[in-house]
């Protein structure tokens, strides 16, 4: 699981330089969605038949019988216009026999790195599941580069997403974001720099 959730971020960020790769199937993508990865495996495109609101939806479907790799159905935008500001990605998903897990995800790049990240790592949607809103909250740095998200299937299964919104909260709504949460749990101090405590 490490090695496929640690595969999505390296994909993701390299999307970010790269132009709209195009699905092998016949599926017609939702305009401004791509799917960057592993076409053989994974097909993703519009479900005309369910949907959570109106008359269509997306999804991500697993080819594969071994299931050990993972389809992504993403957008990325610059971020100049989110500068200093908390913004919330909500959107519906629901899933068929994703044993190994599907998730609603997004991440704010800098230059170089990372800067806020949330993959539902510590909530993900498994198995069978009707529809049901999601949300991820994420902050957005002063010169923060893109802005990353989108929906990802893990292993073998299919997931359908639908009315995805991204917009500006206040502060008052608590961020998601997995590094923040990693890094507030460390010392605020050096601990037994001496090696004597026990």
């Amino acid at each position: 699981m490490k090695n496929i959730i640690s595969g999505l971020i390296v994909i993701a960020a390299a999307v970010t330089f790269y132009t709209c790769a195009q699905s092998k199937s016949n599926n017609q993508l939702p305009k401004g969605w791509y799917s960057p990865n592993n076409p053989s495996e994974y097909e993703a495109g519009i479900d005309n038949s369910t949907f959570e609101h109106g008359r269509s939806c997306a999804f991500i479907k697993s080819n594969s019988p071994s299931g050990k790799d993972f389809g992504n159905l993403m957008q990325a935008i610059s971020a100049k216009n989110y500068f200093g500001k908390r913004i919330r990605l909500s959107g519906y998903i629901k899933s068929k026999d994703a044993e190994s897990g599907c998730a609603m995800w997004m991440r704010v790049d800098g230059k170089v790195q990372s800067l806020e990240f949330d993959n539902m790592s510590n909530r993900l949607i498994k198995g069978t599941t009707d529809w049901k809103k999601y949300e991820i909250v994420l902050d957005v740095p002063e010169g923060s580069v893109a802005i990353n998200y989108g929906v990802v299937l893990l292993g073998h299964g299919e997931v359908w997403c639908d009315n995805f919104n991204l917009e500006e909260v206040d502060n008052s709504v608590p961020v998601t974001n997995l590094i923040y949460t990693k890094a507030s749990n460390l010392p605020t101090e050096p601990v037994n720099m001496d090696f004597e405590e026990k």
